[in-house]
């Protein structure tokens, strides 16, 4: 126990190391070129008056907050401890529990800092590092000039993101990983690749400085790379479901199958777990996609409506598929499809209009029935609790047809322009889908690679996976000693 802890310890410190290294080589020529930005930025705060955080807004984020908090503990524990067997159960909440604490931590020590602030087009800086600067009067933009929310509540949002990413890869290599592996490799996987991706897509300075064109390139120059290219992503589909999806893809091929797969029967333990885990995070995903408009106002409203209706389709287009094709629906089927509908609306929530909602919706409950059944035998992968299925998968078709259906012609918002302050009177669904396909790739490589190498890293320090003896027996006696059950 001990020597597995050094361990942890050190390969932390390394990650911490080498991601502030990163940042500190990077981020002095990027200061020398915002110098005269800034100076500008600092007389016109000077002449202005302090913009105030809007109350309710704030009581909106706070509320969205504790509901994505609700997504992961109890609604992914739950969906995800069903989904196992009963020797297996107590291990997946464990690691959802101690994930999130983990994450929790670590955002607050170098993550936000390094997601949501200035620094690089891939990586942010340590402006925010142990939250130093932050206090109960600092604030954050929002998507609207002159707008703005406390930066704590913003703080702790985007801390929830990060929780529930991270629990989200666990699931596709469920009951044969070490329990000391999984909590190295979120430390590695976390830093590396949800910390750029997140900065990459949705750090930008805000909007209140754009006064005309000049200035919005300035602004749009000191984005994430991604955001610079025009990637769509209201809430996750790139950073949190694409991201996720491939690091638990990777993770089922190099820690191999479960013993006996394909030969024993291996069905979800209960069903009435895996019910209420889907309907809390429906629920919970009203404060994910709402909440990320980062006000209370029509946007959230619109974003709130798709994810109910977008949901709702999804279920019924699973459902329906697979009453067609194995002559009989499913609880099983109907709470996959609920979550398959969750990750597919979350790019596109605040984009698209609700009958777009409900075709994305009922394709993503069709395609990702596919996921969890062709493409997965196609792939011969033991993905236990099908993450690429649905949040790969998912995540994918929600983030290109976020591309088509944000077309103003078809219900959308369009792009905002805020030189005019306005939709934009020009949008092209081919652009968009190519910008859309460059967000999805980058995520897909830049995990993937990512993911691979910290699984090979882990495996070398501490291994990855537990003794055969202990896989048979069921991890939560021979590695957290208790039972969910007694016989």
């Amino acid at each position: 126990m001990l020597t597995w802890m050094k361990r942890l310890l050190a390969g932390s410190a390394m990650a911490l190391a080498i991601g502030a290294t990163s940042v500190m080589v990077a981020s002095p020529a990027f200061a020398d070129e915002a110098k005269p930005v800034a100076a500008a930025a600092a007389a016109a705060v000077a002449a202005a008056p302090a913009l105030v955080p809007n109350k309710a807004d704030t009581a909106w984020l706070l509320v969205c907050t504790a509901l994505v908090i609700l997504m992961t503990l109890p609604g992914l524990a739950l969906f995800y401890g069903g989904l196992t067997r009963s020797k297996n159960i107590l291990s997946v909440l464990v690691q959802c529990m101690f994930i999130f604490s983990l994450v929790t931590v670590l955002w607050s020590l170098y993550g936000y800092s390094f997601a949501f602030s200035e620094g690089g087009a891939f990586i942010g800086g340590l402006d925010r590092l142990f939250l130093q600067g932050i206090t109960p009067d600092s604030v954050a933009a929002t998507f609207s000039k002159g707008v703005v929310i406390p930066e704590f509540v913003f703080m702790a949002f985007q801390a929830a993101f990060a929780t529930i990413t991270c629990c989200l890869i666990v699931g596709a290599f469920a009951e044969r990983a070490k329990f000391s592996a999984i909590i190295l490799f979120v430390i590695l996987w976390f830093t590396f690749s949800y910390l750029p991706i997140a900065h990459m897509v949705w750090f930008w300075p805000g909007p209140d400085d754009i006064k005309d064109a000049a200035s919005l390139e300035a602004i749009t120059a000191r984005a994430g790379w991604l955001w610079q290219k025009g990637v769509l992503d209201f809430a996750g589909g790139t950073v949190v479901h694409i991201n996720a999806a491939i690091a638990g893809l990777v993770g089922s091929f190099v820690i191999g199958k479960r013993l006996g797969y394909g030969k024993e029967a291996m069905k979800p333990h209960n069903l009435v777990f895996v019910m209420i885990g889907a309907s809390l995070l429906w629920f919970g995903w009203f404060g994910f996609n709402a909440g990320s408009a980062l006000e209370a106002n029509g946007s959230a409203v619109l974003a709130f409506v798709n994810t109910l209706l977008a949901t709702a389709a999804a279920v019924l287009g699973w459902s329906f598929a697979e009453w067609i094709t194995k002559g009989k629906p499913s609880m099983l089927g109907a709470a996959s499809g609920c979550v398959a509908g969750l990750v597919a609306i979350t790019p596109a929530a605040g984009f698209v209009g609700p009958m777009g909602a409900l075709v994305i919706g009922a394709l993503a409950g069709v395609v990702c029935l596919w996921g969890v059944s062709g493409l997965k035998k196609m792939l011969g992968s033991d993905d236990s609790l099908d993450v690429f299925g649905v949040h790969g998968v998912g995540g994918i078709l929600g983030a290109l047809l976020t591309g088509v259906f944000a077309d103003p012609a078809l219900g959308g918002t369009g792009i905002w322009d805020y030189v005019a302050n306005a939709a934009s009177s020009e949008y092209s669904i081919p652009s968009q889908l190519w910008i859309q396909s460059q967000g999805v790739i980058v995520t897909l490589i830049w995990s993937g690679v990512v993911s691979y190498i910290a699984f090979k890293l882990v495996d070398i320090v501490i291994g990855l996976r537990v003794k055969e003896d202990a896989e048979r027996e069921g991890l939560d006696i021979t590695s957290h000693g208790e039972s969910a059950y007694e016989s």
